[in-house]
């Protein structure tokens, strides 16, 4: 990718005066906790990002638009901590809401993770959780907050496609559309993928994440209190690298396990990394978003892999690609009967829309090569999970 599309040119030109405040980290820092409103006794919460900004700041590449973009991230997580504490300390009965039986989409990345997540999005007895909901959690709105809080997903979204505009025929979101618990959850992979931020991949990766599950466990409790409760249904391939902390705190989860060649799978992931940091970082260095994104997830498949060996066989549904890949009319009412849900004539009728590319949406290819992986080195890398998706297959 050798060219940036003319808005993000200008976004930065126009961020370039405000762009050595990275200098700085910790004067910008302080000024957003005061924005933000730190909650009591949050001390650790609070400091886990002064860290990651620090280590952001010094970012390898890094743009004004990449800068601001750090900002920005910061700036949501520390706002949502807050309101989400207040709001449980204003009404504690929301941490008794039960969060009950929920289903967890998990596997690599670009494995059918999201289309499997929509498909479970269109029963009315299920419950997913919306972009704009995520970038703002909060209790039920009135109508005129609910529209501006929507509006802001809007605007994400269409500066997503904006200044990346291939990344929609990789990942298309919708401000209205059911989205990733990556977006609330405090300290996943989401800043790698706009930066090499060396600093945070080796705390990231010594960290215990049950107390971010906890917090994302408030997230879904506030989303839910005083609404009517349904099961939620929940996705993320970044929850595949924690999956005993997720079952700490959930544990009557339902685990859905997206199966695909992890060959194709990395390919597929660097090229959406590519597209997505070139919006963070100029120049792109492609063979080092191969060998981080090969070291990361084949780290993360060895973590879940580990972590399945507990889980109760009633609780864990293995998904082959294949079924909503090529023929989803029959594999989403399997998807359906797995997790003990049943498939009603509405669904079978929501269903092509559910599973149906986004309009204007260009085919997406990629080439391992491109990321100077070769096919050996990623099934050497997957060598063991390729034995269980032999036998996922066969089944």
């Amino acid at each position: 990718m050798s060219t940036s599309p003319l808005a993000l040119t200008l976004a930065n030109l126009l961020l370039r005066p405000g762009f050595g405040s990275r200098r700085d980290p910790d004067r910008i820092f302080d000024r957003i906790v005061v924005e933000a409103g730190e909650a009591p006794g949050d001390r650790e919460f609070v400091d886990g990002f002064r860290s990651l900004l620090r280590w952001w700041a010094k970012a390898d590449r890094l743009t004004p638009v990449g800068w601001q973009s750090a900002q920005v991230h910061v700036r949501r997580h520390l706002s949502n901590r807050a309101r989400v504490r207040r709001l449980i300390a204003e009404h504690p009965e929301i941490e008794r809401e039960p969060i009950e039986k929920p289903v967890f989409v998990v596997g690599l990345p670009r494995t059918a993770t999201t289309v499997t997540h929509s498909v479970l999005s269109i029963s009315d007895e299920h419950r997913c959780p919306l972009l704009w909901e995520l970038l703002g959690p909060d209790l039920e709105l009135p109508p005129r907050q609910r529209r501006k809080a929507i509006t802001a997903g809007r605007r994400l979204v269409q500066g997503t496609d904006l200044f990346a505009p291939r990344f929609r025929d990789i990942h298309a979101m919708a401000a209205e559309g059911p989205e990733e618990c990556t977006f609330a959850l405090p300290h996943a992979l989401m800043p790698l993928c706009q930066a090499r931020i060396p600093e945070y991949l080796a705390w990231h990766c010594e960290r215990d994440f049950v107390a971010d599950y906890r917090y994302l466990k408030q997230v879904y409790q506030v989303l839910q209190y005083g609404r009517p409760r349904r099961r939620w249904m929940l996705k993320s391939p970044m929850h595949l690298e924690n999956l005993d902390a997720l079952r700490t705190v959930f544990p009557d989860a339902t685990i859905v396990w997206c199966h695909r060649d992890p060959a194709t799978v990395v390919a597929s992931f660097c090229s959406l990394i590519e597209h997505g940091m070139a919006v963070s970082a100029r120049p792109l260095d492609l063979a080092g978003i191969g060998a981080t994104w090969l070291g990361l997830l084949s780290r993360a498949m060895t973590r879940g892999l580990a972590a399945r060996a507990a889980i109760p066989a009633e609780q864990l549904v293995d998904a082959p690609y294949s079924w909503l890949g090529s023929d989803p009319a029959t594999g989403a009412p399997k998807l359906y009967a797995a997790v003990g849900a049943p498939w009603t004539e509405a669904d079978a009728a929501r269903l092509p829309a559910a599973v149906a590319r986004p309009q204007g949406t260009r085919k997406h290819t990629y080439d391992l090569s491109r990321y100077g992986l070769t096919r050996a080195e990623v099934e050497s890398a997957f060598a063991d999970y390729n034995e269980l998706r032999a036998e996922v297959d066969r089944a």
